[in-house]
Order: structure tokens, then C-alpha cells, then sequence
């Protein structure tokens, strides 16, 4: 049993310096392509790129009278189009893309997207958000729920398209949207919260080895990697935990009052289709669809800040998602 035990610690001491090392080399890898191209807003016309595809595709199954006819129609729609712009705004839809990891790093780029957009759209307009996000750090999906408030508190209506998964923290996000679809099979909920770290107490102690830990505050620190937890520590933390689950549960009840928040703030997941039926969303659909369709009346403007980054912060960031990887992080995340 000795030998598996040390072969377990072995194991996990390995995998965590493969997975660092990995983030390092992926790092260099990318600076050394001269990757590092300058920061700032790109601005896409969803509109241009829709047509460009069907004209592509179009050209290449139709015959050349065919081709030239749908040619010859497009222009008179354009230069028609032009016209009535002159007298009335179209409805504008400013799409951003949020895919989270644990620190819900996007965030940063989010708050810049954000304002940019807020500081242009208006009460007519639209912004939908697309969100790819599994949960993470309390504090971190907190201020990605707190970007997305920003959009409602402008008055500008919010729409949120849910592809994948948005759970947990992904969820809190999410939950503010004024419209919320998400596709048939995307993994939405997960509304609860966890605390998990690994302890290595015994492990010291067989081999002699004291941790002392000095703090001034009855409850500075409460469970420890390498200490002895109590059972007051692990209660102190429940007690930490469950606060946090009902402040989540109250900011999603404020912004779908109509959904029994008990009844599916029970940590578990749903696929869309059910979550329809418990009205964790509003609509199935996917962005694809959505987009496309919403091109037929508005002009669609994709929205994306790229932040510079050097080369030791991106090192700084590799290193902090490999530790967070395997388990090293202390904060209590949403999922």
C-alpha cells in the first residue's frame, strides 16, 4: 500500500510539471512565430462575410447567365438598400464572444468590447453575446456577470446564445440576458458552488516533516494543503460556501423571477431541451441560425478586443491555468 501511495504522489508530482512545462513551451512557441500582433478593437461586418459565402458558393453552381442575373439583382438591392439608409437607422446587433476558462480570463477583453459597444448602441439596437463556459473563481465570473449588467443598465437589449455550455459561473453570466437561447444539446445550470484542495498533512507527518502556519484572525485561514484541517475548519467553509450559493441563487432568481430557483439550484445540468422545459432558457436554437437570420433586417457587427500581451505575461498566465489544471486553486469556484 506504500509503494502505491508514493507512486500516486509521484504521479501527480509529474503530471503537474508536464502540464507547466507544456504551458511554457506553448508560450515560446507562439512568441517565436511573432505571434504577438498589436492589441485594439476589430470591428467585422457579419452582413459582407454571409454574403461573400452564399456568392461563393452560388458562383460555383450556377451557370454563368445564371450567376450574372443573381449579380445583376444584388446590385439593384445595394444601391435600393443605400437609399433607405439615407432616410431611417437600421437596427445594428453588436456580437461579442465570451469563452471562459477558470479565471474567466475573457473577462478582460469583455470589459473593453463592453464599453466600446455601450458608448455606440442604442435603445434599437441589440448585442448578443456568445458564451462558451463551464464555471470557474467566484470573483472572476462575478465581474463577467457585472459587464453583462452594464449592457441591460443601458437599456440596450441583451441577448445571450449558449452553443456548448454555460454552467455554473458560464450560467451566471448567461441568466442576465434579456432573450437566452441555447442549442437542443448545450449543457446549461450547474447552479451551486464547491470549495475542493488537496491536503498533504499525512504525508508530511510520516516523514517528519512539521508545517506551521501562523495567522492573526479566527478564521484567516481555514482549510490548508498542508496542515491538519478540523472539523470546525471544513464547517467554517461550508458556511462560506453556502453563502456564496444563495447570492447566486438570489442573482439568478432577479433576473428570471419566473423559474422555481430551488427546484434547479441543486448543482446539476441540464441539456437544453430540458432546460427549456424548466425554464432555464427561453429558446432553442444555435448563433449560427440566429445571426443569419437576424442579417435579413439589422446590420451585424462581430466585436473583438485584442489585448497586447508580452512575453512574460503570457508565461504568467500559461503557468497560472496548468497549476489551476490539477486542482491548485483555493478559491471557491461557482461549478
Amino acid at each position: 500500500m506504500e509503494f502505491f501511495y508514493e507512486y500516486g504522489m509521484f504521479l501527480l508530482q509529474a503530471v503537474t510539471i508536464v502540464l507547466a512545462i507544456g504551458a511554457v513551451v506553448a508560450v515560446i512557441a507562439t512568441a517565436s512565430r511573432g505571434d504577438e500582433k498589436s492589441g485594439g478593437l476589430k470591428i467585422e461586418n457579419l452582413n459582407d462575410k454571409y454574403r461573400d459565402m452564399a456568392n461563393a458558393l452560388r458562383k460555383a453552381v450556377l451557370s454563368k447567365s445564371q450567376w450574372k442575373e443573381v449579380e445583376k439583382q444584388q446590385k439593384k438591392a445595394a444601391k435600393d438598400a443605400g437609399k433607405k439608409a439615407d432616410d431611417e437607422q437600421k437596427k445594428r446587433v453588436f456580437v461579442l464572444e465570451f469563452k471562459g476558462d477558470i479565471r474567466a480570463t475573457a473577462v478582460e477583453s469583455l470589459r473593453e468590447e463592453v464599453s466600446a459597444v455601450v458608448s455606440v448602441a442604442g435603445q434599437n439596437d441589440e448585442v448578443v453575446v456568445c458564451i462558451e463556459n463551464a464555471g470557474g473563481a467566484v470573483q472572476d465570473h462575478g465581474l463577467g456577470a457585472s459587464q453583462l449588467q452594464r449592457i441591460r443598465d443601458h437599456g440596450i437589449p441583451l441577448t445571450v446564445i449558449v452553443d456548448k455550455v454555460a454552467a455554473s459561473g458560464g450560467y451566471l453570466m448567461a441568466a442576465l440576458a434579456d432573450r437566452f437561447v441555447a442549442a437542443p444539446f448545450a449543457i446549461i445550470g450547474s447552479i451551486g458552488v464547491l470549495a475542493q484542495i488537496p491536503n498533504f498533512h499525512r504525508f508530511l507527518e510520516d516523514r517528519g516533516i512539521d508545517f506551521e502556519q501562523i495567522t492573526a484572525g479566527k478564521y484567516k485561514r481555514t482549510l490548508t494543503m498542508f496542515g491538519k484541517n478540523t472539523e470546525a475548519d471544513r464547517e467554517k467553509t461550508r458556511e462560506e460556501l453556502e453563502e456564496v450559493h444563495t447570492l447566486f441563487k438570489n442573482a439568478v432568481s432577479e433576473h428570471r423571477p419566473s423559474m422555481d430557483i430551488e427546484s434547479v439550484a441543486t448543482g446539476e445540468h441540464w441539456y437544453g431541451t430540458r432546460a427549456l422545459e424548466l425554464g432555464l432558457i427561453d429558446e432553442l436554437g444555435s448563433s449560427d441560425d440566429y445571426l443569419m437570420k437576424a442579417a435579413d433586417d439589422a446590420d451585424i457587427y462581430s466585436v473583438t478586443w485584442k489585448a497586447q500581451q508580452s512575453f512574460i505575461q503570457k508565461l504568467q498566465g500559461a503557468m497560472t491555468a496548468a497549476l489551476a489544471a490539477v486542482g491548485f486553486e483555493t478559491r471557491p469556484p461557482l461549478g
